[in-house]
């Protein structure tokens, strides 16, 4: 796992996770579902779709829009487990920890924050 400091900082280089940004929609649902909810909605993601040590449709688990949460996670690398390993240094072939899923949510979160501070574009 890494700081938030230096993951966002890599994170920015790379033209793919770069490219994401929350529309209009996604931004509305986050304000209207607060920051609680949208939260707890990473937290039961990640824990269906990521946390068992072989998930089902790895690497295709996550879809790329249709929820703030999804969008976060692939501007993030949290999308599936080979992204977990290669961005965040979470292996592969074992079920995330509590405080994995706890971290995966954080990042999410944080990426969501910074995303909602910024004018839309």
């Amino acid at each position: 796992m890494d700081t938030l400091d230096s993951l966002f900082a890599r994170l920015q280089r790379s033209t793919f996770r770069s490219r994401f940004r929350l529309g209009v929609k996604e931004r509305q649902y986050c304000i209207d579902k607060g920051p609680e909810v949208i939260d707890s909605h990473a937290a039961d993601f990640i824990a269906g779709r990521l946390a068992p040590a072989q998930p089902k449709n790895d690497g295709k688990q996550t879809p790329m829009r249709g929820h703030p949460v999804f969008i976060a996670q692939h501007a993030t690398a949290t999308c599936c487990r080979g992204c977990l390993e290669k961005w965040h240094h979470i292996p592969q072939g074992q079920a995330l920890s509590a405080e994995q899923q706890r971290y995966i949510v954080g990042v999410i979160h944080h990426w969501l924050v910074i995303q909602m501070n910024h004018r839309a574009r």
